[in-house]
């Protein structure tokens, strides 16, 4: 199972603005367009409680939704079986649960924690990341405090509108 880490970022970085969680506030809508189909191609997709707050995420039978959070009590009532699950397992876990069923791929949406702690484990086959021409100076960062050392190779790229907003793919190179 191929595991692709997916997200929008700044030039200079930054994958929120100013704090603000809401990414479509500042993206482009080719990038929320792109964004929205990879999400509907998908049938396994991992991500932090955050991101599942700042956007609208239902269930649906042709995909399953993970949502890692802290606090998965909190949220039991909204889960949905095969579909919508709230868990505290760790990516390891999580990896080792989804390697052997049926899923080609599993899909990682931000944000900043779930895509660190995911890359710390070395668990990203690909990265999916929209550059879109902008620089905030502050803002969230695509990866939490941590060392990392990650090398990529460019997969393929695509300028989609007049401003330059660039959709990219690279593989994670393992050591």
């Amino acid at each position: 199972m191929k595991t692709i880490l997916i997200f929008v970022s700044t030039l200079d970085g930054k994958v929120t603005k100013w704090g603000e969680p809401h990414v479509s506030a500042w993206s482009s809508h080719q990038d929320q367009d792109y964004y929205k189909n990879v999400l509907k191609e998908s049938g396994l997709i991992v991500m932090g409680s955050n991101t599942f707050n700042a956007d609208t995420f239902k269930p649906s039978p042709n995909r399953q939704l993970i949502i890692l959070t802290r606090h998965h009590d909190k949220y039991k009532s909204l889960e949905v079986a095969g579909q919508l699950e709230f868990t505290n397992e760790s990516p390891l876990e999580i990896s080792a649960r989804f390697k052997n069923k049926c899923h080609k791929q599993m899909l990682v949406v931000g944000g900043p924690h779930i895509a660190t702690s995911f890359l710390k484990e070395e668990l990203i086959d690909e990265l999916w990341l929209t550059i879109e021409p902008k620089i905030f100076g502050t803002g969230g960062n695509f990866a939490t405090d941590v060392n990392l050392d990650i090398n990529l190779r460019l997969l393929y790229f695509e300028k989609v509108n007049e401003q330059g907003t660039l959709i990219t793919k690279y593989a994670v190179l393992k050591k």
